[in-house]
């Protein structure tokens, strides 16, 4: 069934890019390393900086717990949220993917991102 994403309706002039980022991307948090991958995906975004997307493969998915936040995005779809837990150490919200992203963004499914301000790294190299 298509799942076509809304907001080009709106806003045809709006960019969503994805690239496959060339460089190693590794996160950390609380000392340890909680992603890292040579197959991560770059996004760029009207009026947004450039984001990783790391394939879950690559994420250390046993330390992340699903929290019930939820936000949306016209363009990419809804976005599902994590909390990463290292140790007695917590990121709330740290995380997010589109688990069933619209059909313009589906590169997206099965990749994580994570927000720098919550992480202690997110290195690109």
């Amino acid at each position: 069934m298509a799942n076509p994403a809304p907001g080009w309706a709106n806003k045809p002039d709006h960019r969503v890019d994805l690239y496959p980022e060339s460089r190693r991307v590794r996160v950390t948090y609380a000392g340890t390393v909680i992603a890292d991958s040579s197959d991560a995906l770059r996004v760029e975004e009207t009026g947004h900086g450039p984001v990783h997307y790391i394939p879950e493969k690559d994420v250390r998915t046993d330390l992340l717990r699903k929290t019930g936040h939820r936000t949306y995005c016209p363009f990419k779809g809804e976005a599902s949220y994590w909390t990463i837990a290292v140790d007695s150490k917590t990121s709330e919200n740290a995380v997010w993917a589109y688990q069933t992203p619209y059909d313009e963004m589906q590169r997206l499914a099965g990749h994580f991102a994570f927000y720098s301000s919550r992480v202690d790294s997110i290195e690109a190299a």
